[in-house]
């Protein structure tokens, strides 16, 4: 306890923590957990990072779609007055209302014509959003893979110390060694 407020350790923090302080096999963990905590928090960063700017990339692709979605229903009330503009003009019997009702069809169908061109565009926008939010995600899961077994070596190592049994040492080195591996190999 220390005199400014309550700290809790389990049995085999203080155990841990009084090996450290002898010179040998527990120093040596000691400095060796440091270290993996340490490409932990790096690991751990990346792995926040992956997923931020992946989450960043759905949500512009989402966004995209919606309004893509917002132009394909503005061509649909363009092809219906268009649609209703050339029934209009073949109802009717007076020449200077087929007249305008030709000119007003045309113009609906070249307002369609830009509103397509919008639209389509906005639908590229959005799955090159989703593809990089794609791209963004993928090194996740090796890094939470990786993240584990950092976090296995650690335990291992603390163990080590509980129990002064070396071999436990090697288990906590290949652990870290695939750790760390597996968070290089995220990346490609």
């Amino acid at each position: 306890m220390s005199g400014h407020g309550i700290h809790v350790h389990g049995a085999h923090d203080h155990a841990v923590e009084h090996e450290a302080h002898k010179p040998g096999l527990g120093q040596q963990v000691a400095i060796f957990s440091a270290v993996l905590a340490t490409v932990g928090a790096v690991v751990s960063f990346l792995g926040g990072h992956t997923q931020n700017e992946a989450l960043l990339y759905k949500n512009h692709a989402v966004l995209k779609k919606a309004e893509a979605s917002d132009q394909w229903a503005f061509y649909q009330a363009k092809s219906m007055k268009q649609n209703i503009a050339e029934l209009a003009a073949t109802v009717t019997n007076d020449p200077a209302k087929v007249d305008f009702y030709r000119k007003e069809a045309a113009r609906y169908a070249t307002e369609k014509k830009e509103i397509e061109v919008k639209a389509k565009a906005l639908d590229k926008e959005s799955e090159d959003s989703n593809t990089r939010s794609d791209h963004a995600l993928h090194p996740h899961e090796k890094l939470a893979v990786s993240m584990t077994l950092l976090q296995i070596a650690i335990a291992l190592a603390s163990i080590t110390v509980l129990t002064q049994k070396r071999w436990l040492l090697a288990g906590a080195g290949l652990a870290a060694l695939a750790g760390a591996a597996t968070g290089v190999i995220a990346w490609f």
